[in-house]
């Protein structure tokens, strides 16, 4: 009878707890998003399985000598999944249309707007004494604005570990979301004629441009913003392992291999930070709240900047292409062209919307660095 009763209090069953039970069917709402939507499936599927797995009581698979605790600690808790991320980003990117419209840069600058915005909105809100974020916190809480996944992993390693969990989910989540929280904002603030604003084909770019730009990139982040060297530098070698003609095997591994290999011990290893009683917080809810605030005002603000870019320059741009500032490659650049195809079925913008798209991943970079200087 003692071996049944011991046998019994190590089932499930006798030890779930009702926050527990609230984060599996959080994560199953995410297996939900991933399999039925098709919402960055990539991500969402290993995080909300990774958060099933996290909180199975008894097991500690999430804990220091569990099988997620290990992942975790070997490649997300010093930074290095996200890096080797933004390594297979840059394979895979093609900067041809920010080098063949380097104005559009500005587009991508713009959207970070949403980053610093949300550090101060974190700030006044731990002001309120409904929460306590430090300036740490806040900053790692902004970069969600910059709708970069493995930027915002990176940052909150640095600043905020205990908050990993929240922000990743936040930031992936809204990543997710980019069909459904962007076009309301893009009709708002533009009109019917301004969306319907026909854009020229880009000029071809040359493969020495091509290969010239990612090390011009990181010789500017080396001069003016050392920080930001470990982001930038893997997306440039990255690119350049793709661009250069003559690695294409290790080009190949960058885009294939690697980036899948990582994806799934990354979103692994964010999932087990979904425990309830890490993720079960007022601190968690606020996170959520103005992570969702800063990723609108990253979108309004590359479109009110191509606006007023338009009232500037004689050469017009479709405003709606300030959206892709935010740096979800590329679903904010296929989301962009879609609005603009409902406008006028004629209108292509999906290149042009790729070259604010691509540096808003340059600029959210670059938004990290400059919060590591300034709070790291």
């Amino acid at each position: 009878m003692t071996e049944l009763n011991a046998l019994i209090a190590n089932t499930g069953v006798a030890n779930f707890e009702l926050g527990q039970l609230a984060m599996l069917a959080v994560c199953g709402v995410l297996l939900y998003l991933a399999i039925a939507k098709e919402f960055e499936p990539l991500l969402l599927l290993p995080i909300g399985f990774g958060g099933m797995l996290a909180n199975i009581p008894v097991a500690g698979i999430a804990g220091p000598e569990g099988f997620l605790g290990i992942i975790y600690d070997a490649g997300v808790s010093n930074g290095l999944f996200p890096l080797l991320i933004f390594m297979g980003v840059g394979a895979l990117t093609d900067f041809s249309p920010l080098i063949a419209h380097p104005k559009t840069a500005l587009l991508g600058a713009a959207a970070q707007f949403g980053i610093f915005a949300t550090v101060l909105g974190a700030i006044a809100l731990s002001g309120t004494g409904l929460v306590d974020f430090s300036i740490q916190d806040a900053a790692a809480i902004g970069i969600i604005g910059g709708a970069d996944g493995p930027t915002a992993i990176f940052l909150a390693s640095r600043l905020s570990p205990d908050l990993l969990g929240a922000i990743a989910v936040a930031a992936y989540s809204y990543m997710a979301l980019v069909p459904i929280i962007q076009p309301p904002i893009m009709k708002a603030l533009t009109t019917e004629k301004e969306r319907q604003i026909p854009m020229t084909q880009l000029r071809p770019v040359k493969r020495i441009e091509r290969i010239a730009f990612p090390l011009l990139v990181l010789g500017l982040c080396i001069l003016l913003l050392p920080d930001a060297t470990p982001l930038i530098g893997a997306l440039c070698f990255g690119n350049l392992l793709s661009e250069s003609g003559v690695v294409d095997r290790l080009a190949g591994a960058a885009k294939n291999e690697l980036i899948n290999i990582v994806t799934i011990l990354l979103g692994l290893a964010v999932g087990s930070k979904l425990a309830a009683d890490k993720f079960l917080t007022t601190e968690t809810l606020g996170i959520l709240g103005l992570g969702l605030v800063a990723f609108c005002i990253g979108t309004a603000c590359g479109v009110l900047l191509a606006k007023v870019m338009n009232l500037l320059s004689r050469e017009k741009i479709n405003p709606l292409i300030g959206a892709a500032g935010v740096s979800a490659v590329p679903m904010a650049a296929r989301v962009v062209n879609k609005v603009g195809q409902d406008a006028d079925p004629r209108n292509m913008l999906l290149m042009h919307a790729m070259g604010p798209n691509v540096a808003g991943v340059i600029g959210s970079a670059v938004a990290a660095g400059v919060l590591l200087a300034l709070v790291g």
